[in-house]
């Protein structure tokens, strides 16, 4: 099926990035979606099937490979993605965790020369020693070390040059794209410019270092007084929108820990402590490290664990908190239909939500994982379980609480490494009745007062003048009720053309039973001949009949060409 699209300006600008894009997912044998529409400036890179050199068989790999070909803004895209495993599917989700960026290095004179632009002074005026070769490069950036001229060692995030032009560029195709999929029934359902935007916006944030900065500083607040947990401290005036300068971490990272134990070091109590952090920003702040791979967490030579990168960082609101904690209490109380309902109200239900069924599912799934001791409840396995249920009902969850999920699989996967026996759901376990007591408390209850409070009297200060006008405009006549009708063109059209193919038979029946002339097949009396008119309008009226049954059986619509 070929469909014409409306002008799409990302189609007209930075053509050879679309080409590539196109010739990319050609290669890898996901642009068969594409060829449905009349793109005739892209139509030598679109192709229905993958080449020969595309590798892995599985679409999830393919689209992995794909991502990893286009370059750091796609890389980034699918490591976000990753996170919402209710839209893309727990297989893909895995599959796009592997996304790793090996962006080149920029050379030496370009960093030097954007952290000269930024700071408005020499290299030389700005620290003791920088060492030129870079200790990692990532899709944003790369690190280098430093030392300050009063002795301290650092760090030195630094933007590579021109990563923000290219950045926008591959949103602004991505836009494109999605408004492409918006237009097919396959996706549809997933509000594609609607995720393309939530991710858009999470990466521009990532580019802003100066942000990363303010962050820093709030959680290094967060966790003033806990010396289990080391943050490192930002140099504020030496931070920007394209360079962050923070303290050097003399550490080991957490995937070498096990291999290399420091003596006298607990790791059971290690991962308890990482978890306990982690829970606090969670369900006590409400502000947490969206990011806790075992990359970004070390253990520095102190004892104490180290939390690093905090450009990728997520707000849930209260009440999406306390779903949450409710729903997780309801698996473990098996309170089957207290989960259906909270499932129901954080996510978004198609329409034809077979409810019976889904709480059913549900209900296996409860059974599943409400027995476990809560020592050995599989916390990563019960979640990923949950969303593939999700997916299977077409259910949206809000982005919150698919990066939620995402963050606390993680957060046991890190612990796991640490100690194999590590139960996220037992350290959670004080959490609960703390939260438990919290919303129960006398000030969250005033709170909550106050808040409906404040609405009841915003509502009843602009109710009269509204029933005022609304009292005016009948009194007038210009009072309007506007309707907006969903998907009722289809059904239009097919009442519309069975109308008329009744009305033609009926007509044309008519016309042959009255041998309205011109007649045929009469013999030489001028007998037992058949209207042609009338003959004519049957064999329409059938045809017409027949298609309006075809495409109803089909798609029901009948002004798109299947």
């Amino acid at each position: 099926m070929k469909r014409s699209i409306p002008s799409i300006p990302q189609l007209y600008r930075n053509v050879r990035r679309w080409t590539e894009i196109i010739s990319v997912l050609s290669k890898y044998g996901l642009a068969s979606w594409l060829s449905r529409f009349n793109i005739e400036i892209f139509s030598d890179q679109l192709k229905d099937e993958p080449g020969e050199d595309s590798g892995p068989t599985t679409t999830s790999a393919r689209i992995r490979m794909a991502l990893s070909d286009l370059g750091p803004t796609f890389i980034k895209f699918g490591q976000l993605l990753s996170t919402r495993a209710d839209l893309v599917g727990p297989e893909l989700a895995l599959e796009l965790e592997k996304l790793q960026s090996n962006t080149p290095a920029d050379p030496f004179e370009d960093v030097r020369d954007t952290i000269q632009s930024e700071q408005g002074k020499t290299l030389d005026e700005l620290f003791q020693n920088f060492e030129e070769t870079p200790i990692a490069s990532a899709s944003i950036g790369q690190v280098h070390r430093a030392t300050l001229h009063d002795g301290s060692e650092v760090v030195v995030k630094v933007r590579h040059k021109g990563i923000d032009r290219i950045v926008e560029t591959d949103l602004d195709i991505l836009a494109g794209l999605a408004q492409l999929a918006n237009r097919l029934d396959d996706f549809k359902n997933y509000q594609p410019p609607s995720i393309v935007a939530d991710m858009s916006r999470m990466m521009r944030r990532e580019l802003d270092l100066e942000r990363e900065c303010r962050n820093i500083v709030q959680f290094r607040s967060m966790f003033k007084y806990d010396r289990k947990i080391a943050i490192p401290k930002p140099v504020v005036e030496l931070c920007s929108l394209r360079m962050l300068t923070m303290e050097y971490l003399d550490c080991i990272k957490l995937r070498d820990v096990k291999r290399q134990p420091p003596n006298n070091v607990d790791l059971d109590a290690l991962a308890r402590d990482g978890a306990n952090a982690y829970l606090r920003m969670i369900f006590e702040e409400g502000f947490y490290q969206a990011d806790p791979h075992p990359g970004n967490i070390v253990l520095t030579q102190e004892g104490a664990l180290g939390l690093l990168d905090f450009g990728m960082v997520s707000r849930i609101s209260e009440n999406l908190r306390e779903d949450i904690e409710t729903m997780l209490a309801s698996i473990v109380s098996r309170d089957v239909p207290m989960l259906v309902t909270l499932i129901k109200r954080v996510g978004r239900c198609p329409h034809d939500l077979n409810e019976s069924q889904f709480s059913n599912d549900v209900a296996d799934y409860v059974g599943q994982y409400s027995t476990v001791e809560l020592s050995h409840f599989d916390m990563s396995g019960a979640l990923t379980d949950f969303l593939a249920i999700v997916r299977r009902y077409n259910i949206t969850l809000p982005s919150e609480a698919s990066v939620l999920i995402k963050v606390l699989v993680t957060l046991e996967g890190s612990g796991r490494l640490l100690n194999p026996e590590f139960s996220l759901m037992q350290v959670m376990k004080p959490f609960q009745r703390k939260m438990m007591f919290k919303r129960l408390s006398p000030a969250r209850q005033a709170r909550k007062m106050r808040r409906f409070y404040i609405q009841v009297e915003q509502l009843m200060e602009a109710l009269p003048n509204r029933v005022s006008n609304i009292l005016e405009q009948i009194q007038s006549g210009r009072f309007d009720v506007h309707l907006d009708h969903r998907r009722l063109g289809p059904s239009v059209n097919r009442l519309v053309v069975g109308l008329m193919t009744s009305a033609m038979f009926i007509g044309s029946s008519w016309m042959v039973s009255s041998d309205v002339p011109p007649v045929i097949f009469a013999n030489v009396k001028g007998e037992g001949g058949v209207s042609l008119l009338g003959l004519t309008g049957i064999i329409v009226s059938l045809m017409m009949g027949l298609r309006l049954l075809w495409a109803i059986r089909k798609s029901g619509n009948l002004d798109q060409s299947e």
